[in-house]
């Protein structure tokens, strides 16, 4: 697996496993009124939108061909995260110095080799490496895999900045010194 920076024409792709991640978890509906801004998200250049990718077969040998030749490879985004900066960030982020984290999500069939830890480790990175001294992000109360990740990558809660986009939906806001 690698991660780097999503190429423009793969935020179609990106869109698709945020979509695949949030839809087969719960936490949003094909229907939703905020799938549209989950795909789109970083899309408009005010982010780093990373890209965790794995290599799959994209065709099988043919006659002809030696065994021992290997197969053409294919990059497939398997997960995907986004950091955006203030001001370019939502409301979240209080000023100069800090960055958001959006939209971490790997697909199901992907989950369990680490791919959200260190897409996560790789955001934190980038942010460090930025001059960010404060990474921040918001993530819904039923998302407890989520919450256990972020706390093992050493984010603590931050409840006075909690948010509610919508009556009925508080989410919990988390952040990470990185002086």
């Amino acid at each position: 697996m690698e991660i780097r920076d999503a190429r423009a024409e793969e935020f179609d792709e990106v869109g698709d496993v945020r979509l695949a991640a949030y839809v087969a978890d719960g936490f949003l509906s094909p229907q939703s009124t905020y799938a549209p801004t989950l795909r789109e998200l970083g899309a408009d250049g005010l982010g780093q939108i990373l890209v965790a990718v794995d290599d799959e077969p994209s065709g099988a040998p043919g006659p002809g061909r030696d065994s021992a030749q290997r197969l053409a490879r294919r990059e497939r985004i398997v997960g995907t995260v986004t950091l955006q900066a203030w001001p370019h960030a939502g409301d979240i982020l209080a000023g100069p110095g800090e960055a958001e984290i959006r939209a971490l999500a790997v697909v199901p069939e992907a989950r369990g080799a680490g791919r959200g830890r260190e897409l996560l480790a790789a955001a934190i990175d980038r942010a460090a490496a930025n001059g960010m001294r404060r990474l921040v992000l918001l993530t819904q109360p039923d998302m407890k895999a989520a919450h256990h990740l972020y706390e093992q990558a050493g984010f603590t809660r931050l409840p006075e900045r909690d948010w509610s986009p919508e009556p009925g939906l508080t989410l919990l806001a988390y952040s990470l010194d990185l002086d």
